[in-house]
């Protein structure tokens, strides 16, 4: 084959991948196409991922380490050492879920949360297996809200984690900075200037910078939305997933009246205790998966955002 035959082939060959992109992205951020032009080449990169088949295993090598072997344990012969990431796939996936910890912080309380693992069943003391046990409250760690975590009637009605809708924890996300030392008011929320059909946003405060989740005490001082920033976003915004980086998404002195405004209309997914440490502000691909807890107005969730 030709050189000039395959670029003709090549250039026959781009354009329904083209059509597949516009069609994305039309689809998942219906902007003007003034801001468009601006977010183009992000979102680009973030579908076109969908479009390259990369091979992967359980245990992927660690990037930086020179390693060839991929594998996610150092050492070797009996005692293999386990290697914890925050960062896979070359520096493609991010972790923004916190481990969970004895210390790690706990609503209303200067102790953390305490033991919430035991192994009643393990192999040491004769079982087949290791089968471990766990009790911790659903609105720990990194986990999302239901409606009826604040609204009686609609827990009643079972307004739970399971009603949540995945498409929502799915898809594009907006990370972006707020500014240091203020609650997140509309006077904030309008100085962000988020695009209308931006549909997903975490927001990065002050608590990532003072590292409120890995300290064991709960901190009042935290910052969240006070209610006329709630009301702000609400009216003024496309917004349907809100993440923040502590426990709640509302300031402690606005603690009730700003969750009833996001989630009154039941349109509004709160995710709370994300960790948002060194990741660049921009556009990714967000995804948060709670547990299926019949019954539940909370839920741990595993949440991940990928280049």
């Amino acid at each position: 084959m030709t050189r000039a035959h395959d670029s003709k082939r090549n250039q026959v060959l781009k354009n329904p991948l083209q059509t597949q992109l516009t069609s994305l992205i039309d689809s998942a951020f219906p902007l003007p196409y003034s801001t468009m032009t601006s977010f183009f080449p992000h979102l680009l990169l973030l579908f076109s991922s969908a479009f390259t088949s990369i091979a992967t295993t359980g245990y992927p090598s660690i990037s930086g380490t020179g390693s060839t072997i991929d594998c996610g344990l150092s050492g070797g012969g009996e005692n293999p050492i386990p290697i914890r990431r925050e960062v896979y796939g070359n520096g493609r996936i991010f972790d923004i879920s916190h481990r969970y910890t004895i210390d790690m912080p706990s609503w209303e309380s200067n102790d953390g949360i305490g033991q919430f693992l035991w192994l009643p069943k393990s192999m040491k003391n004769g079982s087949l297996a290791n089968n471990s046990e766990m009790k911790l409250p659903t609105h720990t760690g990194t986990h999302l809200d239901a409606p009826g975590h604040v609204i009686d009637r609609y827990f009643d009605a079972g307004f739970d984690v399971d009603t949540l809708d995945l498409e929502v924890l799915n898809g594009p996300a907006l990370l972006v900075d707020v500014p240091r030392g203020k609650n997140i008011t509309a006077e904030v929320m309008e100085s962000l200037k988020i695009p209308k059909g931006v549909r997903r946003v975490l927001f990065r405060t002050l608590n990532t910078d003072r590292r409120l989740m890995f300290k064991k005490e709960f901190d009042t001082s935290y910052v969240g939305f006070m209610k006329d920033g709630a009301e702000w976003l609400v009216k003024n915004t496309d917004i349907k997933l809100i993440g923040i980086d502590y426990l709640s998404v509302a300031a402690f002195d606005d603690l009730i009246p700003s969750h009833l405004v996001f989630l009154e209309g039941r349109e509004i997914i709160l995710v709370e205790g994300l960790k948002l440490d060194d990741i660049q502000p921009g556009i990714y691909s967000v995804h948060c998966l709670p547990l299926r807890l019949l019954g539940a107005e909370g839920s741990p969730a595993r949440c991940i955002l990928i280049k």
